[in-house]
């Protein structure tokens, strides 16, 4: 298995504000299912790393989720996702198509 590191928008921005936010979209919880799916997989827990951040940029597209080395950008994932991303992606290497936003920069970078 490759090692990969997985970068999960978290951000929450406060109740007004003028944009949405990955935090205010269910991510929290997104993370937290990673965190545990790869903490109960010996596999997973010496080749994956799961790492929480602030904004990634495109927060209409929220919740935000990179893999990389791949650079592949996940968007509008949902808890239900969590598993697909974990066996196709982390464990097989298969890109899960359906969810890509964006390969290499996020996405509407030139």
């Amino acid at each position: 298995m490759e090692f990969r590191h997985v970068f999960i928008c978290v951000n929450q921005r406060p109740p007004g504000a003028p944009m949405d936010s990955c935090g205010n979209r269910g991510s929290r919880e997104i993370y937290q299912a990673f965190m545990e799916k790869v903490q109960m997989d010996p596999e997973l827990m010496m080749s994956v790393v799961i790492t929480p951040t602030g904004c990634l940029g495109p927060c209409a597209l929220g919740p935000s989720i990179v893999v990389y080395p791949e650079g592949v950008w996940y968007g509008n994932v949902k808890l239900e996702d969590v598993d697909e991303i974990i066996n196709s992606h982390l464990k097989e290497g298969k890109v899960v198509e359906r969810l890509v936003v964006s390969r290499g920069k996020p996405p509407g970078m030139v």
